[in-house]
């Protein structure tokens, strides 16, 4: 019996645990951030809650004997990538990372790629005045001191945010493109914000926003850690054969 640690929260991750179920030999144990909100249901054991650092994440792949892990994590998740990394070397056992494609900007396109959050606070002022922010709650901050602004903020439930002027729209993927040019529309959006997520499930905004002819900061991806990477979950299946 080979036992898969997955480390997800993302879609990516579910389908995985899914193309995964009744495989014979194979058990799965799917790992999901202390914040997740509306856990899926999943196949095979799901445990909630961080790990207490790289430390405590090669104790925990020692004691329930992990065979194989996949870092199945956001792009963005570079702590956890990096602590995944360095748990698996301590506990000498391999790690896939599951990277989806990012997008690629299309004919159209009107992107402005910036490296990390204040970086892109500091850009927005110059492209626009009512910005569609869709970057996560934990980056919201960042934000806080582009002044002038008016924020339409999708998050997954309503709360409170440290902007002067915002309104929340909640929702959870995947967003219709034509629905996404209806809410930019009625909010006169006139800048998207996004990090350079990849996958369909967030694409229609990037879409949405070719099609109204409206900028994109576009906030890249921190670099992932060293070691093998897979772009799809096949690949991950055929590593897993290995």
């Amino acid at each position: 019996m080979t036992r898969v640690l997955i480390l997800g929260g993302t879609a990516d991750a579910a389908r995985l645990a899914r193309a995964l179920d009744g495989v014979s030999g194979v058990e799965v144990i799917s790992s999901l951030a202390g914040r997740t909100e509306g856990i899926p249901h999943l196949p095979g054991r799901v445990r909630v809650g961080g790990f207490g650092g790289a430390e405590g994440l090669a104790r925990f792949l020692r004691d329930e004997a992990i065979d194989r892990v996949v870092d199945a994590t956001h792009p963005f998740a570079a702590r956890i990538s990096a602590q995944a990394a360095q748990a698996c070397a301590q506990a000498a056992i391999p790690r896939l990372l599951l990277l989806r494609p990012a997008w690629q900007p299309e004919p159209g396109d009107r992107w402005v790629e910036v490296d990390g959050f204040a970086a892109a606070a500091a850009a927005l002022p110059a492209l626009g005045r009512r910005a569609f922010l869709t970057v996560g709650i934990g980056e919201v901050a960042a934000f806080a001191e582009a002044h002038g602004i008016h924020f339409l903020v999708r998050l997954i439930a309503e709360q409170k945010l440290p902007l002067a002027d915002y309104r929340v729209v909640t929702g959870k993927g995947p967003f219709d493109a034509d629905a996404e040019q209806s809410l930019m529309r009625a909010n006169a959006i006139d800048v998207v914000v996004s990090k350079a997520s990849g996958g369909a499930a967030t694409y229609g905004k990037i879409a949405a926003a070719r099609a109204l002819g409206l900028p994109v900061l576009m906030i890249r991806r921190p670099p992932p850690p060293e070691g093998l990477s897979a772009g799809t979950i096949d690949e991950v299946l055929e590593w897993l054969r290995g």
